[in-house]
């Protein structure tokens, strides 16, 4: 399970204690689910710690309040800054880093946007997330839950109310005595997991869903099709039906938290030899050397965490300036 206890949290320019980090029971975000958050992970590099992808996931955020008509009260620059402080503050390697926009003040109606959108960034230790170890893997079974049409719940979005379904499929899984659920997408094709991406192996060829199975583009996603390709192995994206799964060579989810988390048996069906296959393995060990710092050619993937910054961003000084 996720640990839950950090030192400092974020909030609109200023570092808050742990236990003082609240917000109003009435308001908007917490009611109706309009918030949209980033997991972003931090790792001990031999130059110190790091963030990876930060910009990336900065611009994910900033993309899904677009996305649910959130006002956006800072730059790109200014949240990058805002994880770094909160990473600094924490002390905390390895990491897992939650930036979050919302509405904290009491603002009850659905269609009500009068609140003020806030951000928070809290930091917690990365403990392993799915399975027992990377070589032992994951058991996940095809969930009775689908994942929404993006016509219905904007899939590129990542935000607080999109979880509702991977909350439901998690806990039936879960129940069941699996690790991980694996939802279809609307029409029955394979879309991911409750918080991962998913990618299956046949004859040495990657294949994972695309945008058609309103999939969430995941960062961890990108990295690994951007690897998988510099090894030379082909890689496709397109439809993928629940057989091409339940017979692919090798199966692994990918994620922020999850990282690369190799399955090894779907809804009693084995994978492979029940084992992390060659793919997978060639994938994983670049992608570790890859957060450690270990691969100069993929150096642009790391953000350095300076020594903390005092200053408070220029959005959160105007913000208290108007106060």
């Amino acid at each position: 399970m996720l640990a839950t206890q950090g030192k400092k949290i974020w909030m609109d320019g200023a570092l808050v204690d742990f236990a003082d980090a609240k917000i109003h029971v009435l308001s908007h975000t917490f009611h109706y689910g309009v918030g949209v958050f980033e997991g972003i992970r931090g790792y001990a590099t031999a130059n110190g710690p790091a963030i990876f992808r930060l910009s990336d996931h900065v611009k994910r955020l900033i993309d899904s309040a677009r996305l649910y008509r959130m006002p956006v009260p800072y730059s790109a620059e200014e949240i990058a800054q805002g994880v770094l402080e909160a990473q600094a503050a924490n002390e905390i390697i390895p990491s897992y880093i939650r930036p979050i926009l919302y509405r904290g003040e009491p603002a009850l109606g659905v269609k009500n946007r009068a609140g003020k959108v806030s951000l928070a960034i809290g930091v917690i230790p990365a403990k392993k997330y799915l399975g027992e170890s990377s070589e032992t893997g994951v058991r996940a079974k095809i969930s009775p839950y689908r994942k929404p049409r993006s016509d219905a719940i904007p899939s590129f979005a990542k935000a607080d109310g999109n979880y509702l379904n991977s909350y439901l499929a998690g806990v039936d899984a879960s129940d069941d005595g699996y690790d991980e659920a694996i939802l279809l997408d609307a029409n029955g094709y394979v879309a991911e997991g409750t918080g991962e991406n998913i990618f299956l192996v046949r004859n040495g060829t990657v294949y994972t869903p695309g945008l058609e199975s309103d999939i969430l583009l995941g960062i961890t996603r990108m990295s690994v099709v951007q690897i998988a390709k510099d090894l030379g192995y082909p890689v496709v994206e397109k439809l993928v039906g629940v057989n091409e799964l339940l017979t692919a060579d090798e199966v692994f989810f990918s994620g922020t938290y999850a990282e690369i988390a190799p399955v090894r048996e779907v809804s009693h069906y084995a994978v492979g030899n029940g084992r992390p296959g060659p793919v997978t393995r060639d994938i994983m060990d670049v992608f570790y050397r890859i957060v450690r710092g270990e691969e100069p050619k993929y150096a642009a993937w790391l953000t350095r965490v300076p020594a903390l910054a005092r200053a408070v961003p220029r959005a959160a000084r105007r913000e208290r300036g108007s106060a």
